[in-house]
């Protein structure tokens, strides 16, 4: 049997936001798999989805550049050890300056980027900081009409790009973007796979169970559309004004979305959880 840990269990809470019991249980049956788990109590319970791994793993800062005429846009991920050097005047120069840099050359690879000056400005930095630095992601959208957000604290920022319209409806759909974090910006783009995993956990749901097969393939229909449009840029009701679905404020601006980036300080990084009180104890014993 798994040895299932205080971090493991904490890890679960933080997504699903159930009781710790209830998530001890679902993993020591899932064998300690947090994600098999996560699928389970959701067949179980009909939860929604569960919040993703590593969402703030990192810290750091997320820049962003759009060109005058909106042809373009850049946006570079950079990466601290903490939040109090993130914030630090030496630090955010540094991000602007390889932005700067990212997008005078249109730059997408990391490693090509910060070769020479860049990365002797990077060493500098670290040396005086104290903190491991790092460029992390560079991204690049050009053609159509391109806008950007960055969220007030720098760590959540989008690139949207139309086809029509103009920067400042693509800037407002790039906020929405931030705040409500749509999967694609189509139901048709979905990928099969997620709608035939969605459409499993419907089916291994309570409610399902003594329902005629075509009353349970209409209420699969019914869920799956209502994910579907839950998950979709266009379909979503704009945050600015909610009585809008965000394709029709495009549509009325003359454009239509083609494509959207979101990019978020740290998401996919794993950090180990350190209990401090353990190790100084374990220091003291050794």
């Amino acid at each position: 049997m798994a040895n299932i840990s205080a971090a493991m269990v904490k890890d679960l809470r933080d997504r699903t936001g159930l009781g710790m019991m209830e998530c001890k249980k679902a993993l020591k049956e899932a064998g300690g798999d947090i994600e098999k788990a996560i699928e389970e109590l959701r067949k179980a319970s009909g939860m929604k989805a569960a919040k993703k791994a590593g969402r703030t793993a990192a810290e750091g800062v997320v820049v962003v550049k759009v060109a005058d005429d909106s042809s373009y846009a850049v946006a570079v991920e950079v990466n601290s050890e903490t939040d109090f050097a993130a914030r630090d005047e030496g630090f955010l120069a540094f991000a602007n300056v390889v932005l700067d840099k990212a997008f005078a050359d249109k730059a997408t690879d990391v490693e090509a980027l910060m070769a020479g000056e860049l990365n002797d400005a990077r060493d500098a930095l670290v040396q005086k900081i104290g903190e491991n630095i790092g460029v992390r992601r560079v991204f690049l959208v050009e053609g159509g009409v391109v806008g950007a957000y960055v969220h007030s604290n720098n760590k959540i920022a989008a690139l949207v790009q139309l086809d029509g319209g103009n920067n400042e409806t693509a800037k407002d759909i790039a906020m929405h973007v931030t705040a409500v974090n749509p999967q694609v910006v189509n139901k048709e783009d979905m990928p099969a796979e997620v709608v035939e995993k969605e459409k499993e956990i419907i089916l291994a749901q309570p409610d399902m169970a003594s329902k005629p097969a075509e009353i349970a393939e209409k209420m699969v229909t019914g869920r799956i559309n209502k994910f579907l449009a839950e998950n979709s840029l266009v379909e979503q009701a704009f945050v600015k004004n909610p009585d809008q679905k965000v394709g029709q404020v495009a549509k009325d601006a003359g454009a239509t979305v083609t494509s959207f980036t979101r990019i978020e300080v740290g998401e996919g990084i794993e950090v180990e959880e350190v209990d401090f009180a353990a190790e100084v104890a374990a220091q003291l014993n050794g």
